[in-house]
């Protein structure tokens, strides 16, 4: 396993500089850091780049997609604009240094069709199989996240993101998996893990509360136990949102201090993962 933690439990907004946050991370003992490309641009990517090998660190990478880049929309202009935004998307990632690029990278956040939902689905897929050979060339995997039904109604389920992978025909593309979601979503949290067991790409974690791992009432060594049986050994990164008011996550109605301090938060987070992922 390898452990990472999101640099957005730091972050007021996405676009601020994470060069300190780096240094954090390194110093707790993190193995990598996860960053949004949402405010990225190439120079930014090739500085970030060199900042994260001078920490010793490895990096991933989580993205989405804006309203007018809506790879399930019924405009082909949309769709194509949608596109070639992932394609800059995943060489980006590859410039930053990164292999796996993940998150709500089906459709917008927030958008609802729900009578449209199989045809924009298969929108999706479809512009995955056509982003293949980018993340072939690039050598970078990319994760479908399923998230829950308050933030999009596409892909809620694991067995909805393992859908969407295997429809794309793509041996590239796979799920992400985040137990804050999973924890609202399934109604058993380790046979949704083994559903994804050949397509599991990236793993979040967090509580029931987006908080610190540990401190709610996710069955832990359930979540455990179905990632052994899977033999999943790729990232375990601590996705975390805690901090009531910050821009960056306005739009995910946290109204109070889930937790006192984020880099409290994230030091207790790695001492979980690590006492029970390793």
């Amino acid at each position: 396993m390898k452990y990472g933690i999101h640099a957005g439990l730091w972050m007021a907004q996405w676009t601020d500089e994470i060069t300190g946050i780096l240094k954090v991370v390194a110093d707790l003992g993190f193995d990598g850091v996860e960053v949004s490309l949402l405010g990225m641009s190439d120079e930014k990517a090739l500085a970030l780049g060199q900042a994260v090998r001078h920490h010793g660190l490895e990096i991933t990478c989580s993205d989405g997609l804006a309203p007018d880049k809506d790879i399930t929309s019924p405009d082909p202009q949309i769709r194509a604009a949608g596109i070639d935004y992932l394609r800059w998307a995943i060489a980006t990632t590859a410039k930053i240094g990164s292999r796996g690029l993940a998150g709500v990278v089906y459709a917008p956040w927030g958008v609802f069709d729900p009578v449209n939902k199989p045809a924009r689905a298969a929108r999706s897929a479809e512009a995955f199989a056509a982003v293949s050979p980018d993340l072939e060339n690039h050598d970078v995997t990319l994760g479908i996240e399923a998230i829950n039904r308050f933030e999009t109604d596409l892909v809620n389920t694991a067995a909805e993101a393992v859908a969407m992978a295997k429809a794309s025909g793509s041996d590239r593309v796979g799920a992400l998996l985040d137990t804050f979601h999973l924890n609202i979503e399934e109604k058993d949290i380790a046979a949704a893990i083994k559903c994804a067991a050949d397509t599991l790409v990236h793993f979040h974690v967090s509580d029931n509360d987006r908080g610190v791992p540990g401190s709610g009432h996710i069955p832990w060594q359930e979540v455990r136990g179905a990632l052994d049986d899977i033999r999943y050994d790729g990232w375990i990164v601590a996705e975390m949102f805690v901090i009531a008011g910050n821009p960056a996550s306005a739009d995910l109605n946290i109204w109070r201090n889930i937790e006192p301090e984020a880099t409290d938060a994230a030091a207790r987070a790695l001492s979980f993962m690590r006492q029970t992922f390793q």
